[in-house]
This record gives structure tokens, sequence and C-alpha cells, in this order.
């Protein structure tokens, strides 16, 4: 269905040739937190095969070459995809592209985006660890489906704009929206969760700045105005269209020799069959060509075609109401400790999809400008509005949530105070994952320099030792996986039989300190439990 250009080549900026991934780190801590980017950051010594076991199974191939499934070593019933990047032999410009996916696919964070979950950097390799989207891409589905019905259409535009409303109100374009980077959660028929993948071409930019660079993409989903290197993120829009009238209609508007295909995409010249759009609403109609206008400044920007009335008219069913549970664990968020709350940051990236989803709904209906993150008069409407809390709560809250300091929560954010028991529920699995990633230097237990590893000298202004000190309960300088579980979940911690149990010469523990072993007994029984 889609002709690929040759122009799939990435703007070469000189002055990015001399970075270093680390430079890309350092510039999104900035951006969107420290706790977003050291906690699946991970340099050598540290390697793919401590955290996961590769498997033989291929997902799809793309510019890069294969791309694998994995299973957790830690939670084996979680599948997740691996993108593998060889930097020896690459060319500068190759690598400052690989660079810029990177930056970009870190920085993102939204129910309809694919989850960058770890990256390992080697000096001349790089793993990528993404959820494992088992439900196929959009293209699948609709090659199955031959078309969409105007309901199945709008809810599926809907998602797809909400993520690139997220996208663009944040300064970034995405660059090769096709069919083929959408892809739905889960394998059944009747699950209709989109997310976006793929971001080899995206670029970050001000919101409204214009690019001047060679084209990208795939050809039958380029906008006018790419063919002519000069374009702004409202050449995502037009590849939008593109899908919209693939989704009505069952077949591309444009397509043919290159040629053909660049001369008609220039001016905008395409078919709407009379026996395809016959049936189809004037609304359905006009929300596809007010995509597919030939100039960017007429053609409908992502937050304007979430109101069309096309999507405003899908029956999706009731909206979502924000019940008094969610409002309790947003205020209790604030009310905990730092080092508790840097915690259940770390445990965000460590849920499940089916763990995200009993909550995600509940983040979408507080995001009332639909930009994939919730400002403080978003909460303020809730929470002193509708619930009547006082002010001085409601703005504790929120810059207990905002993680980032600039001034909105983020979708992990929001999943942070969501692991309470009540929501989601605080499993073994989860505690383990996170002691796994403060525990830098494996070697069994938590210390001050592996907080300023992972946190840096200060987290929201306490030292990173007294952020440990609010955990170690034993007073030896060390959290222990036990301590660490006792303190989160707040129960009580039980020796058994060994005094000693938590000290350093005492201890043996196997890989990540999940299991201490009783050495003065032994036998290999857990020397302590939590209860």
């Amino acid at each position: 269905m889609a002709t690929e250009t040759h122009h799939g080549h990435h703007f070469h900026d000189p002055e990015h040739d001399m970075e270093s991934l680390h430079d890309i780190t350092d510039r999104l801590e900035g951006k969107v937190g420290i706790i977003q980017i050291s906690g699946r950051y991970h340099r050598y010594p540290r390697s793919l095969d401590h955290d996961y076991l590769l498997t033989e199974t291929v997902l799809g191939t793309g510019y890069n070459g294969d791309v694998r499934m994995a299973k957790s070593k830690e939670r084996p019933d979680m599948s997740f995809a691996i993108k593998a990047f060889e930097f020896t032999g690459v060319p500068v410009q190759r690598r400052v592209q690989l660079e810029a996916e990177v930056e970009v696919f870190l920085s993102m964070d939204h129910p309809h985006i694919a989850r960058l979950v770890d990256v390992y950097e080697q000096d001349y390799h790089m793993d990528l660890v993404m959820e494992c989207m088992e439900g196929g891409e959009l293209l699948d589905r609709i090659r199955e489906q031959k078309r969409f019905s105007e309901k199945d259409t709008a809810e599926n535009m809907w998602q797809m704009l909400l993520a690139l409303n997220y996208i663009h109100s944040h300064g970034m374009i995405h660059c090769d929206l096709k069919l083929e980077n959408f892809m739905y959660d889960h394998k059944e028929k009747s699950n209709n969760h989109l997310k976006l993948i793929d971001f080899g071409f995206s670029k970050m930019c001000d919101k409204k700045a214009e690019l001047r660079r060679k084209a990208c993409g795939t050809l039958s989903y380029t906008a006018p105005e790419v063919l002519d290197w000069s374009y702004t993120q409202q050449c995502d829009q037009w590849s939008l269209g593109v899908i919209a009238f693939v989704l009505l209609a069952g077949y591309m508007p444009f397509s043919g020799p290159e040629m053909d295909q660049m001369k008609n995409i220039s001016t905008g010249t395409y078919v709407m069959k009379p026996e395809r759009w016959s049936t189809i609403s004037e609304d359905g109609k006009n929300f596809t060509m007010a995509l597919l206008e030939v100039s960017p400044k007429k053609r409908l920007t992502a937050e304007l075609a979430l109101e069309h009335p096309f999507l405003k008219s899908r029956h999706i069913g009731e909206d979502t109401a924000i019940n008094a549970g969610i409002v309790k664990s947003l205020r209790d968020f604030a009310h905990q400790s730092r080092f508790r709350r840097c915690c259940m940051s770390m445990m965000a990236w460590s849920l499940s999809s089916e763990e995200r989803e009993n909550v995600e709904k509940y983040f979408l209906a507080l995001d009332s400008r639909h930009q994939g993150a919730i400002s403080y008069e978003d909460l303020k409407k809730v929470m002193v509005d509708k619930y009547h809390m006082p002010c001085s709560e409601t703005k504790k809250s929120f810059n207990a949530l905002d993680t980032s300091h600039h001034k909105e929560i983020h979708f992990s954010d929001f999943l942070a105070a969501m692991i309470d028991g009540t929501h989601v529920q605080l499993h073994d699995k989860l505690l383990h994952e996170a002691f796994r990633k403060f525990d830098a230097d494996e070697s069994g237990f938590i210390t001050a320099e592996n907080l300023r590893q992972v946190l840096g000298d200060t987290f929201e202004g306490q030292k990173v030792e007294k952020l440990l000190n609010e955990a170690d309960t034993m007073h030896h300088g060390k959290l222990s996986y036990h301590e660490f579980a006792s303190y989160l979940t707040g129960k009580e911690l039980h020796l058994h039989g060994d005094e000693e149990c938590g000290m350093p010469e005492e201890i043996p523990v196997q890989r990540h300190g999940i299991a201490c072993m009783s050495k003065c007994q032994g036998q290999d029984k857990p020397c302590c439990s939590v209860q």
C-alpha cells in the first residue's frame, strides 16, 4: 500500500557531531525529570542480558534490522520488543540520527504512545527495550477488514490525535506517520487501544518552527510542503488525513509511480470514488478533506481536529467521572516522604499495560486540554471545585506530582500516585524492579553512593544520605531488599533467629538482593521477611 521514497535522510546538523549520549541524558533530565531518565538509561557494565532474556522470535524488521522479543527476568509474564543499534562503522550522520531517535523516544510519556522501558548503552552498541505491542499494526487490521465503520474510524482517529497533540504541544514532529506506525496493545479483535511507535525521523523543535531539510518518511503519506524541504508540525496532520482516507474508503488517496504521486500530492489531487464515499457522512468527508488541505495554514491542527464534529459525535460511552478514590491518591502522594515518592516514580515505568489501563482513563479525563499532561487548572477543577479541598492541598499535590518542574503532571507522575494498593497493587515484582534500579552496582544493597549514581547529590532538595536514612531502620548505612520492602509496604520487618541479618558482612545476596540468605545458619532459607 505504501511506496517508500529515496528521501529517507535525516537533517545533518554539524553542531551535533560532537554530542555524546551523556549530553542527551543531561538535557532530558532537565526536561522530563531525573527519575524518568536515570531509572531507564543504563551504561556499561550493565547490559541487556542482566535484566532480559532475548528470544529468537522476530516481531518485525525495521531500518536498523530485526526487532526481537525478550522476556523480563524479574517478570517472566511480560514480553518486550528489543531494537538493537550497532555503531561500529556507522557514519557520524547516521549516529546523530540514532541519538536523536533515542532522545525523542525517552521523552515520550503518553497513554497512546508505546513506552520505552529501558536503554542499554555500550561503546559500539545500544539496545532499546520497548513495550511489546501484541495486537499488531493498524495496517494489518485494515487489510483484514478492508475498511472501518465511521464509528471505529472516529475512535481510532481520536486516539491518534491524542498522541499527536501531545507530541506537537511538547515541541516535536513525528515526520513518519503511517498505518504501520500505529499498533494495538493486545491480540483480541475487540481491543482497539492504539499506540504510536517509531521515532526514527522525529525532530524536536519549537511549536511553530519551520524545518528546512530533506524529505523523509514514506512518500504516499508525505505532505506537499515536505517535498519542498520546508515544513512544520502540520506535515503530520496531512499524514493523518491519508490514514483517515484509508480507514473510511479502504484505498490510498495517492498511489502509483513515484513521479505521479509527487505531482498529485503537490496539488492535492485525489479521487473520492462514489462507490466508496457515497455512504460516508458529510462530517466524515469534511474531516478527511480538512486534513488533506495543501496549505498547512488551512489544514486542521491536532487541537482543532479533536474538536471536529466527526470526532465529537463519536459514540464512546459516558464521560469518565473522577471518583473520590483517585483524588485521595493524588492528595496522599503529596504527603508521602521524598524517598517514597521517588520509589513510586521509579515503579511507574515498570507497570504492565494492564496495570496502566486500570487508571489511564482517569488521566485522560483530567487532561481537559488533550495535551497529554494535567495542568494546575485541571487539578483544581476536580480537587477544589468538585471535592472542595483547600487550594493549599491542591497546590501541594500539584507540586509533588510535577516531577519535571514544567508546570504539568505527566502520565508516569500520575501512575506513581496510583500505586497505593487501591488502584494499582504494590506487589513483590514492582518492589524487586525498583530495588534493582537503585542497586546500581548489584551489591544486594542500596547505598548512598547508589542513590547518588541514580539521582545525583540531591532529590527535591534533600541529600541522598537523608533519603537513605528514611528507610534504613537498622542504621548501618545500607538498605537491604527486605528493609526496602518493609519501608514501602508499611509492614513490619521480622528477623528469624539471626540478629545480624542485614549487616553487610553477614549476608551473601543473590542477584539484585531479592533473597538474602542466612550465612550463619548454614542453610538456604530466607533469614528475614516482611509480614
